[in-house]
């Protein structure tokens, strides 16, 4: 199990709605060097169904769901699915969660994820393009690029693994709504987590 300090789930916890990235609106593009030094783009997904993953290996609700082993649980269902995960690590050089690609590797590895791609934004490009609040903040883009979910992991704002299993996981919903050719029933919440740290916080 996956333990956190309290004292720091009090300083990392933050919310907020993205506006840049809207869903209905076209996703925007973007190129990442993933953890294997591989330049990644979106563009290169193009008719497949994405979902994107801000992370921070360091805060305790990102801790929350991989130590659970519900974002592996996720991120398999999705990939098996044909879905593709992108992982994204917008903490810039000296914040918490900064990673080298062997690091990343290295955690991605001791929680068995299974994401598609770990994808490193260090200077927080992409975090910001898409106004990426939170760890974790997650996003769905539909085979047509177009951004169809944007907000929480799910709808219960802790860092209790113990609320898991009474949350709505909005991921798999809108996953399966896609799926099916339906219309998204949830499309933006507010994320919760702890703040993105990019260069200038």
């Amino acid at each position: 199990m996956i333990r956190f300090n309290p004292l720091i789930l009090a300083a990392c916890m933050a919310t907020g709605l993205a506006h840049a990235a809207r869903p209905g609106e076209p996703a925007p593009d973007f190129t990442l060097l993933d953890s294997q030094g591989v330049q990644r783009s979106l563009s290169d997904f193009a008719g497949k169904t994405v979902v994107l993953e801000w992370t921070n290996h360091q805060c305790p609700f990102v801790r929350k769901h991989y130590g659970a082993g519900n974002l592996q649980a996720q991120q398999r269902a999705a990939v098996d699915q044909g879905v593709v995960w992108l992982v994204i690590n917008s903490s810039a050089p000296g914040k918490q969660g900064h990673v080298e690609a062997a690091e990343a590797n290295r955690i991605q590895a001791e929680w068995n994820a299974h994401q598609t791609h770990y994808l490193l934004d260090p200077e927080g490009k992409v975090g910001r393009l898409y106004e990426a609040k939170t760890t974790p903040h997650m996003f769905v883009i539909d085979p047509a690029g177009v951004l169809r979910y944007n907000g929480a992991i799910d709808s219960i704002p802790s860092a209790d693994p113990d609320d898991i299993a009474e949350a709505t996981q909005y991921v798999p919903q809108v996953l399966a709504e896609l799926a099916a050719g339906k219309p998204v029933s949830v499309s933006l919440t507010q994320p919760y987590g702890c703040s993105v740290k990019y260069a200038d916080r």
